[in-house]
């Protein structure tokens, strides 16, 4: 099975340079939402974190199965939850509840991982 890096010997979905990023992405988000007003935190707040936690656990999920197939479907989940974060990041933004640098430094971030995960999609076909 290929994974991420042909020249490098992947054992662990934690050596995945997609998953390391998710889970900067998290915490990225998690300290965000810190701020974010009380009333959000069954709202906004929840759906952000619940978005950034499925980007890392995803890949990880995929990583573990047995055929580049059922692989890529997850990375296709994954990229997903990139989109639902960059979304909800925009919303956050309009609401006030997020500011200008925060939104751009989440938004870098969603963007970078998303090139890595169709990169990676292409890589297994």
């Amino acid at each position: 099975m290929m994974r991420e890096h042909e020249h490098k010997k992947i054992t662990n979905f934690g050596d995945l340079d997609v998953w390391k990023k998710g889970m900067e992405i998290v915490k990225a988000t998690y300290q965000a939402t810190n701020g974010f007003p009380r009333q959000e935190i069954f709202g906004l707040t929840r759906q952000m974190r619940r978005s950034a936690v499925s980007i890392p656990s995803n890949v990880a999920e995929g990583f573990n199965r047995f055929h580049n197939k059922e692989y890529r479907q997850f990375l296709y989940v994954t990229l997903g939850s990139c989109a639902e974060l960059e979304t909800q990041t925009e919303i956050a933004a309009e609401l006030g509840y997020l500011g200008s640098d925060a939104k751009a430094a989440l938004l870098e971030m969603l963007d970078h991982e998303s090139r890595m995960l169709r990169n990676l999609v292409k890589r297994l076909n």
